[in-house]
């Protein structure tokens, strides 16, 4: 994996770790040599991984909508810098530029951003890992919605694997290393759906 899409909030939660966090997941992709391909912002979580990445010599992309650009809070300092016309078309910039998907503790928009990449990963837009990093049990009760929709048969048995979690980014990275694609739907038969 050379380079990852990141999914993270732009908001400055007041818990101090969740800042941390996003500045030490950019330093260790740097570290590995793994480019951060994320929302272009300079605030809050955005802010501190692009922050985390370069100071440790990685490659930052940020990819901005026009409109969030214009309001001055695009990120100038990284790497790259896209600028398009809107989310759709910044999602399907995340996708083109990365080897796969984490996402961090964020909110709406980030939940929107997971969600499509598991939506397309289903269906078979992507065959990319989709990694979710459950620190601080941020995610543990949808991690548990994902399994009840699984349970009640809302997530067919050979999507069940496509959210890789983990507490910890060493271990996600090992999981989304070794992740074998499902079968998508678009290659299923209709007794199969």
């Amino acid at each position: 994996m050379k380079r990852l899409a990141i999914y993270c909030g732009s908001a400055t939660p007041s818990d101090p770790r969740y800042i941390e966090l996003a500045r030490d997941v950019g330093a260790a992709l740097a570290q590995r040599g793994i480019g951060v391909v994320y929302g272009g912002g300079r605030l809050g979580l955005m802010g501190a991984i692009a922050k985390g990445a370069l100071d440790h010599g990685g490659e930052v992309i940020g990819v901005i909508p026009e409109a969030l650009a214009n309001s001055e809070v695009a990120n100038h300092d990284c790497t790259e810098l896209h600028t398009v016309g809107g989310m759709h078309e910044r999602k399907q910039k995340f996708t083109d530029l990365s080897d796969g998907f984490i996402t961090i503790p964020g909110g709406v928009g980030t939940m929107d951003e997971l969600w499509e990449a598991v939506s397309w990963a289903q269906l078979g837009y992507h065959t990319k890992p989709v990694g979710l990093l459950n620190a601080f049990g941020f995610y543990d009760h949808l991690i548990a919605f994902n399994r009840h929709m699984a349970e009640v048969g809302f997530v067919r048995p050979a999507h069940q694997g496509i959210i890789l979690a983990a507490h910890t980014l060493g271990n996600l990275l090992d999981q989304m290393e070794s992740y074998e694609p499902h079968t998508p739907i678009f290659n299923m038969k209709a007794s199969d759906l």
